[in-house]
């Protein structure tokens, strides 16, 4: 919580928070997740741990994309942009 305090002056516990230092074409940026809060997450929304953990890491890959989630309406894009990556990480055999 101290990230959201110091960096975003909030004062609640926050899934991600995503620092965007790109430049140019270069993607570069730190991402912090509370692991704890991806756990309450996922048993909050009922779902599995690691699809919720991997939704918050394409979150913040996406925030350093250039994809916003704050306007009007950019949540809906936000989250059409997560369900795609998932459905590719899905298909993805890692075995």
């Amino acid at each position: 919580m101290e990230i959201n305090k110091s960096y975003l002056n909030h004062d609640y516990y926050t899934d991600i928070i995503t620092f965007d230092y790109t430049e140019n074409d270069l993607i570069s940026g730190d991402i912090f997740i509370s692991v704890d809060t991806v756990r309450s997450n996922a048993a909050k929304y009922g779902v599995v741990f690691d699809n919720e953990l991997f939704r918050v890491i394409i979150h913040g890959i996406l925030h350093l994309c250039g994809i916003d989630d704050k306007a009007p309406g950019a949540r809906i894009i936000m989250e059409k942009h997560e369900d795609d990556a998932l459905r590719i990480l899905n298909d993805i055999d890692l075995s």
